[in-house]
């Protein structure tokens, strides 16, 4: 009786029940967010053995975390920790995040006016590039990750191979990085002041 009462429950009171030790409460949320953190981490590393890793490590830190802080949006906030936790995994393995993705931390951040000067005219440099890239190149890039689809996904809306969607959007990042490296690292330092 108490299983079905809480099965039913909303995360909020999971979190609740969670933060006083609950292991039925986190069984829950455990079954019903594992594959949300999951897949966030297979979409950036597509190795499946390191986001089983990685999501296990961000339901053993909401186990050991409990709700010291509240947590307004469960989903959002193991989506956040698992990103995070992939970001890490590229770190300690001496690669780099994909540019949409630290573009995206960057979009999150806050400094001091300067850097948000700095910060501002980055992302319009970046928005510009991208609309400068060829076609195919920039629908390609959009799709990815604006829209979030795969390569597969991406070609049967297109009707070309998943190898010429790669190649493309190989050719749009590198474009990317390029010119936008020296940008970058100005914008990083001077958040780091």
């Amino acid at each position: 009786m108490y299983a079905d009462s809480l099965n039913s429950s909303g995360d909020d009171e999971l979190l609740l029940q969670l933060s006083e030790g609950s292991k039925p409460a986190f069984d829950i949320l455990y079954n019903r967010y594992w594959r949300l953190v999951f897949n966030t981490a297979f979409k950036r590393l597509n190795d499946m053995e390191r986001s089983q890793d990685i999501a296990q490590d961000v339901f053993v830190q909401l186990w050991i975390r409990g709700t010291r802080t509240p947590i307004e949006n469960l989903p959002a906030y193991l989506n956040v920790a698992a990103r995070n936790g992939v970001f890490k995994h590229l770190e300690k393995e001496g690669r780099y995040a994909a540019l949409p993705d630290t573009v995206g931390e960057l979009e999150g951040t806050q400094g001091d006016a300067d850097a948000k000067i700095l910060h501002k005219e980055f992302l319009q440099a970046f928005h510009q590039l991208i609309d400068s890239l060829p076609a195919q190149q920039r629908i390609i890039f959009k799709m990815r990750f604006e829209e979030d689809l795969s390569s597969q996904e991406i070609a049967n809306r297109l009707q070309i191979s998943p190898k010429t969607v790669r190649n493309q959007l190989g050719k749009a990042l590198n474009t990317l990085r390029t010119s936008l490296m020296l940008f970058y690292t100005l914008v990083l330092y001077c958040q780091t002041r």
